[in-house]
């Protein structure tokens, strides 16, 4: 059976709902605020109520923030296999402004300390899919890469760039670039990524961003809510999303890959896939918090109206 393995940094999300960014030196009230689990484990979470088996081989902490990852992962019934060290788990406070966007300052804790080693003694099945955030490989430069590109063949990769794509380097993005089978990113990302001028339309960055993946991967790139576009060997095609009332986009790109996931392992179609994915994230955007990803009952009600 189908499992995903995630390497993503699993850590604390603090996050805060204010009117407007503070100027510097100065002071807002939030009108609320909430302190979660969050990163890998948005991810993980979506996959799980969409009915994936989901590992988590990062590195675990041991503190207080590493007590609310543990107590998440125990709650949604994801197995924590990569190592634990001797310092707490990292968070990060999210800023989140009356349009939804979010503004991150993030402190790196233990899930930093990844080694070959640990990955090395996970067993990795043919039909598995592992997930790359570029968080993780932002911080494990000189350890991803190598496990990643000595994976079996059939075992599928999904990279999902990340926010903190600018800062990764140059030759750990290309290892992924040539090794995953898709790469899922958003608008900006992606534009990153392929070199695009800012504000670039998104079907072309997703085009430019197909140029330098591997022949036969896909590229997905996700336009808010007007849907994701999907290039699978030829031109961009827009897969539509749906219409729903934002309140908080905390942890819908999460949404969108775990169950993108959870979909292909039932054998669903990468368009299928993609537009189930879509209808993931709306629902999540349309809660509050990062790991508010719904139930498949929840997604298939949605699909069909």
């Amino acid at each position: 059976m189908t499992r995903l393995l995630h390497t993503g940094n699993a850590i604390v999300d603090v996050a805060l709902t204010i009117d407007s960014l503070p100027e510097p030196g100065g002071d807002v009230l939030a009108s609320s605020s909430a302190i979660t689990a969050g990163g890998a484990v948005n991810t993980m979470v979506a996959a799980v109520r969409d009915g994936l088996e989901t590992l988590h081989l990062g590195a675990r902490g041991a503190g207080p923030f590493a007590a609310i990852v543990a107590r998440a992962l125990g709650d949604a019934g994801i197995r924590a296999v990569g190592p634990v060290v001797d310092v707490d788990t990292g968070y990060s406070v999210v800023l989140i402004d009356p349009s939804t966007e979010r503004t991150f300052v993030t402190h790196v804790g233990a899930e930093s300390r990844l080694t070959r080693a640990a990955l090395d003694a996970v067993e990795v099945r043919d039909d598995d899919i592992v997930v790359v955030s570029g968080y993780s490989l932002a911080h494990s430069p000189d350890v991803l890469p190598g496990w990643v590109a000595a994976l079996p063949a059939g075992v599928r990769v999904v990279f999902d760039p990340s926010p903190l794509v600018a800062s990764l380097s140059a030759s750990a993005l290309d290892v992924l670039l040539a090794r995953a089978d898709i790469v899922t990113a958003n608008a900006r990302e992606a534009g990153l990524i392929a070199g695009a001028p800012p504000a670039a339309p998104a079907a072309g960055s997703a085009a430019d961003l197909a140029a330098r993946v591997r022949p036969g991967a896909a590229v997905l790139v996700r336009n808010g809510s007007a849907g994701c576009w999907l290039v699978d060997g030829g031109a961009p095609v827009l897969v539509p999303g749906f219409a729903v009332t934002a309140v908080d986009s905390t942890g819908a790109g999460d949404a969108h890959c775990g169950v993108l996931c959870a979909a292909l392992s039932r054998g669903d179609s990468l368009p299928d896939a993609v537009r189930r994915a879509n209808a993931a994230a709306a629902l999540a955007v349309s809660r509050r918090g990062p790991a508010t990803s719904p139930t498949s009952a929840e997604i298939e009600a949605l699909l069909a109206r």
